[in-house]
């Protein structure tokens, strides 16, 4: 291997990172930074330098496909032999298989799916509940709390059980007899096993650490207690551990992850190298300023050229924006540029329903990752259950999630359609499924009457995704981690979707602010935002309003305009210096009243929203209310420096202060 092929082309960080001798060594990677470069460069370095023998290396990560990915960068190094790369499930999964052959053990069957599993338990047929108790039993397991400690564990971590948290840890409890009793394991059990032989067989322990010599982690930062757990049992009292992860994307703490792992692994592991890398590698300045502003920290140097300018877009209504979004998209489809080259990201599934709709009666071929809003989920689920009750309905959702009803010990490799019955060969994709199960549940939480005929019209029918390569992508912001995509539109950017209603403490709203930092810097070249003043939910029109953030990113644009026009950010160098002086704390001499109110009242509402007064108005802002006077909405409107999203918002409130503090019959200067 050619040492300097492997180095070549890495920036001064990256390559510090991949030839350090530090160990363990925590590389912090932000967005773009190059983090799976590094880490499939750090083996192969290794390799050619002859500090490690790839047989014995174990890199790992979250989801076979970034797993796929990891193989495939490791092959392409010209190793001569590929390191194991697998997820966390996948390799406790084989290393317990070897354990149990070797021990002549009939291994268990394992649980793909609890909540149907966890609906038997019920004294009710409530599937809508038992996905929400297997969602906070999956929590608790990955958190390594007990069905014992559940309650109060879940009270320390401000958590919202579905129903009396008791009620919740006898079920927790039951699942787990249940389970033992039919000799049954679920995804979370097999690390917890392998975890447990690995250091109470002593054998076992030493046969997989003698396998496993150097461990590679990526996206550190999604690590929860358990996973955790079973990578201190691969370890021992070894210390060649590397981990690569970016605490700006933690998203996942809400699912029992802690960032902490990263950002203090040497609590753990004892004194560690640590390497930073901050250049952003993949998108462009204004892409990285938004991500960056988003999240109420400084920019990082991007590498790669300037480009257009973000847009931002409100909209009327949600259907406004759906039709405005496939516009904009099919305008964007340039010559050269595929359909592929696109995606469109949502916080919420229920919304990706109207953009798939609008995108496929646009003609515009498109895919939706995660498994939702596909057509032939729909006919298969929506087309038997016209004229039922709602609640026989939400029956029937269940059954086709769970068709035959067959006994846990079935594992994921017989046949879904075993049962007899009439339902028998007509259960789409499980994920799909699922999907479809999660929107009945969020349609049942907004209608405090539903029924299957508003139901099926708050769900919209959407075409199934065009089967070529070619298609526009739309996912969740979740489900776009770890992807890229030249154009990014993001829409539905208001508040009770981004942050979502539920995110109501502050490490809630921190996790919102990073996802949507996620979403934007999946963006190369172009990323769009819009959002809605009025959004349908099936009978019911709900009043919206922007996304706090909407106000970061139309002050972050402002500013790279500015930039852009070689002149101070908001207002010309004329106008800005004279009007600064009036910025001054009220009661100060020579204070304009107008500029002190406002600055008084934006600071109160920057408090309120937990942003940066500047986010709320600009000091330029200020001052071109202070001299302008405005005193109607088509005043405010036309201030530059307010701009059309703060003008729809804000209009009212700034009128008022302006009145308040000059006077209603104050004329504005130059009348």
């Amino acid at each position: 291997m050619d040492v300097g092929a492997i180095t070549a082309g890495l920036d001064e960080a990256q390559l510090a990172a991949v030839t350090a001798t530090d160990m363990p060594l925590v590389v912090l990677a932000g967005a773009g930074s190059g983090k799976t470069r590094v880490l499939t460069r750090r083996i192969g370095y290794r390799a050619a330098t002859g500090d490690l023998d790839p047989r014995f290396v174990l890199a790992v990560t979250f989801t076979r496909r970034a797993a796929g990915e990891l193989r495939r960068r490791l092959a392409g190094l010209g190793l001569r032999e590929v390191p194991a790369a697998g997820t966390f499930h996948g390799i406790a999964y084989a290393q317990l298989r070897s354990r149990w052959a070797d021990r002549g053990i009939r291994p268990p069957a394992v649980l793909d799916r609890p909540a149907p599993f966890i609906g038997r338990l019920l004294d009710r047929h409530d599937p809508g509940y038992a996905r929400l108790v297997a969602t906070e039993i999956a929590w608790a397991k990955a958190r390594l709390v007990t069905p014992e400690t559940y309650a109060d564990a879940a009270r320390d971590a401000n958590r919202r059980p579905p129903g009396p948290a008791g009620r919740v840890a006898e079920l927790f409890a039951s699942y787990e007899q249940t389970k033992t009793k039919r000799r049954v394991v679920d995804f979370d059990d097999l690390l917890r096993l392998c975890a447990h032989d690995l250091v109470r067989d002593t054998a076992f322990g030493a046969a997989v650490r003698w396998q496993v010599r150097h461990v590679f982690v990526d996206e550190f930062q999604d690590v929860n207690p358990l996973q955790f757990a079973l990578l201190q049992a691969w370890m021992g009292d070894r210390r060649d551990l590397c981990v690569v992860g970016d605490a700006d994307q933690a998203i996942y703490a809400w699912n029992g992850a802690d960032a902490r792992y990263l950002t203090e692994l040497h609590r753990w592991f004892g004194p560690c190298g640590t390497v930073e890398l901050r250049a952003n590698h993949r998108s462009t300045a204004e892409v990285v300023a938004v991500g960056r502003a988003v999240l109420g920290e400084g920019s990082v140097p991007p590498t790669r050229r300037s480009g257009p300018l973000p847009q931002l877009t409100s909209y009327e209504s949600d259907t406004e924006e759906y039709r405005g979004l496939a516009r904009t998209v099919r305008d964007l489809r340039a010559p050269g540029r595929s359909w592929s080259d696109q995606a469109v990201l949502v916080r919420t599934h229920a919304v990706a329903v109207g953009v798939a709709q609008a995108l496929a009666a646009a003609g515009i071929p498109h895919r939706v990752r995660g498994g939702i809003a596909r057509r032939d989920v729909l006919d298969a689920a929506l087309l038997p259950l016209e004229g039922l009750d709602w609640a026989v309905a939400r029956r029937e959702l269940a059954m086709l999630a769970d068709p035959d009803q067959t006994d846990p010990e079935q594992t994921a490799a017989e046949p879904a359609d075993a049962g007899s019955g009439r339902r028998a060969g007509r259960r789409p994709d499980p994920e799909l499924v699922d999907a479809l199960v999660a929107l009945a549940d969020d349609y049942a939480a907004i209608d405090p009457a539903p029924s299957v005929e508003r139901f099926t019209s708050w769900l919209t029918t959407a075409e199934a995704p065009d089967a070529r390569s070619d298609a526009v992508d739309v996912a969740t912001f979740h489900a776009a981690k770890g992807l890229e995509w030249p154009v990014v539109h993001i829409c539905a950017l208001e508040d009770g979707c981004v942050p979502i209603s539920h995110a109501t403490t502050p490490a809630a709203l921190d996790e919102e602010r990073r996802l949507l930092h996620v979403a934007i810097t999946r963006a190369t070249e172009i990323v769009r935002f819009s959002w809605s003043k009025r959004r349908r939910f099936g009978e019911r029109v709900a009043q919206t309003e922007p996304s706090p953030w909407v106000e970061v990113i139309e002050a972050t644009v402002a500013r790279l305009a500015a930039e852009e026009n070689d002149r101070p950010p908001g207002l010309a160098t004329a106008v800005l210096a004279p009007q600064r002086a009036r910025l001054r704390p009220a009661g100060a001499p020579g204070g304009d009243p107008v500029a002190e109110a406002l600055d008084s009242w934006r600071r109160r509402r920057a408090k309120a929203a937990d942003v940066a007064p500047d986010h709320v108005l600009s000091d330029a802002a200020v001052a071109a209310v202070a001299a302008a006077r405005p005193r109607t909405p088509a005043d405010v409107a036309a201030i530059a420096e307010i701009g059309p999203v703060r003008a729809s918002r804000w209009a009212d409130s700034i009128l008022e202060v302006v009145e308040r503090a000059a006077g209603p019959t104050a004329a504005s200067p130059g009348s």
